[in-house]
């Protein structure tokens, strides 16, 4: 199989700097590209200079991880295209179960290693820990990570299984899948695209594996961290987007209920003294109405919208019933 790191850069030359030896030394068996989203510092030439292998494809603008990823990989000629954020740092052999588990299902579409916190190795990190999973209400979670809640890795998920989702920072994708979907959705811009694209992929009917043979370093929060408004409107907004899209059941009825528990997290944003972050949903739902037609033409265009295969709702599990870790739902 023909395999194709590729990582989107932003003004990320430190992270290159400290990040970009390891996927070299680790990675023997693929290309690597810098796909640069017109970053305005000199991490494109400190690539060059520094890491000749590296093929370097440059984006005319910064359109964001989706329209970024879209516009490199339409230059890329490969079996696999690997996804990888440029603040996670790999390990020995990392590619090796990977591609097995292509070779031995070929209706498997998406693989996501194991997601470990670069800043203490023996815990889970928050974006994809040990494969996603989302309830019926759109809010997305991980085994290994519930919220705010992670787990320490005691090899309790050194499995290989079948998941709802993977992250999109170290997300293996068949490039005839990506093709096929018209690769990620643009108008999300960053955030959730990558639990979209899984999902369209599921109401095609591929499969989605996480394996845990393989394992990755992630610092998170690289580009928006939490404590950013800007994250918190992509994160809503999306969700809304997401659901419209791919959701299986009464539409308006899940919208309404995600409303109100959006509703419900602005109140607890202005309880802990963050406004922007309340006026961030509100602005969230505003840009939902505006686009809310182009959504439903989205919606028409799926065949089929599959039932989900999680909670009703995570955030009844987590918070009223205090089902903290996933292991206990």
């Amino acid at each position: 199989m023909k395999i194709a790191v590729v990582i989107l850069n932003w003004n990320g030359k430190t992270l290159l700097e400290q990040f970009l030896p390891s996927i070299i030394a680790n990675s023997k068996e693929a290309q690597i590209y810098l796909a640069d989203n017109a970053s305005t510092d000199d991490s494109v030439n400190f690539v060059i200079n520094n890491f000749p292998t590296v093929e370097i494809i440059q984006n005319n603008t910064n359109g964001g991880y989706a329209k970024g990823y879209n516009d490199a990989l339409k230059n890329i000629d490969a079996d696999i295209f690997c996804l990888l954020n440029s603040d996670i740092e790999v390990t020995k052999n990392w590619l090796t179960p990977i591609v097995n588990s292509f070779i031995q299902d070929e209706n498997t579409a998406i693989i996501q290693p194991k997601i470990l916190d670069y800043k203490n190795k023996a815990y889970f990190e928050y974006a994809g820990a040990a494969g996603g999973f989302i309830d019926k209400f759109g809010y997305p979670y991980c085994r290994g990570r519930i919220f705010e809640s992670i787990e320490k890795d005691d090899a309790q998920y050194d499995d290989n299984i079948n998941i709802f989702w993977a992250t999109g920072a170290c997300l293996f994708i068949r490039r005839s899948v990506f093709k096929k979907l018209n690769g990620l959705d643009e108008h999300f811009f960053a955030h959730m695209e990558e639990i979209d694209l899984c999902w369209r992929a599921k109401n095609q009917g591929y499969s989605i594996k996480y394996v845990g043979a393989s394992k990755v370093y992630h610092v998170g929060g690289a580009t928006l961290n939490t404590q950013n408004p800007k994250k918190t409107y992509l994160n809503f907004r999306n969700s809304l987007f997401m659901l419209t899209k791919n959701a299986n059941g009464f539409l308006f009825g899940i919208i309404l209920v995600r409303m109100c528990l959006d509703g419900i997290a602005g109140i607890k944003f202005l309880a802990e003294l963050k406004p922007k972050h309340t006026l961030a949903i509100i602005k969230a739902h505003f840009s939902y109405y505006r686009q809310l037609n182009r959504l439903l033409k989205q919606r028409k265009l799926t065949k089929q919208h599959i039932k989900y295969q999680s909670r009703t709702s995570i955030v009844f599990d987590y918070f009223i019933r205090k089902k903290k870790v996933y292991t206990s739902l």
